[in-house]
């Protein structure tokens, strides 16, 4: 995944080398959220606070990397009480029954210099079914702190009903007040463990 970029490549370690190894996601630095349309006119957006994540990356040979993600349901906030209640209640999500939603890679695919297309099940609730997150590399280098981070940014599209969140109402005027698409947006900044973490 893995084109490391020549601005932040460390001395004595190869151009595609650098970003290999085990890396655990900084929630601090990292956002998982998304973006539905809402009574045919406007997008709502909204993120999950609580999250972890580890990446198994392979710099030579991106296809070897991998990725295992879970996200705290009853962590979402789209900026509205009521609104979240609603979300992470039996209608949606169903944190109180179906506390964390889980994402497995099974598959990574270089689909140009910097870009990767991957492929793995996303749990919600009790429904897992494949999905497709299409990735940029952002770069790896060392932090302020000594450390070695690695980032990506991520979208990927699904119908939410196909994972049982088909809830809705129909508008006066013909439609529905929430579109079936959802978009997730990622944005992730990882820290290596272990062995040549800095």
């Amino acid at each position: 995944m893995l084109r490391n970029r020549a601005e932040t490549t460390a001395p004595g370690i190869g151009p595609r080398e650098e970003p290999t190894g085990a890396y655990v996601i900084d929630p601090d630095h990292s956002a998982i959220g998304f973006s539905v349309r809402h009574a045919m006119v406007t997008n709502v957006r909204g993120r999950f606070r609580a999250f972890e994540g580890f990446l198994r990356l392979d710099g030579l040979r991106p296809g070897r990397s991998e990725a295992h993600v879970s996200v705290q349901t009853g962590s979402l906030d789209t900026g509205a009480r009521a609104r979240d209640s609603h979300i992470t209640g039996p209608d949606f999500l169903d944190a109180a029954t179906f506390p964390l939603m889980v994402f497995r890679s099974t598959a990574v695919v270089p689909v140009g210099e910097d870009t990767f297309r991957m492929t793995g099940s996303l749990r919600i609730k009790d429904v897992e079914l494949p999905l497709r997150i299409d990735l940029d590399y952002g770069g790896c280098g060392i932090d302020a702190h000594g450390q070695r981070r690695v980032g990506f940014e991520g979208a990927a599209t699904l119908r939410r009903s196909d994972w049982g969140l088909g809830w809705n109402v129909p508008l006066t005027a013909g439609g529905l007040l929430l579109s079936d698409t959802v978009r997730l947006e990622l944005s992730v900044s990882a820290l290596r463990l272990g062995r040549g973490a800095a």
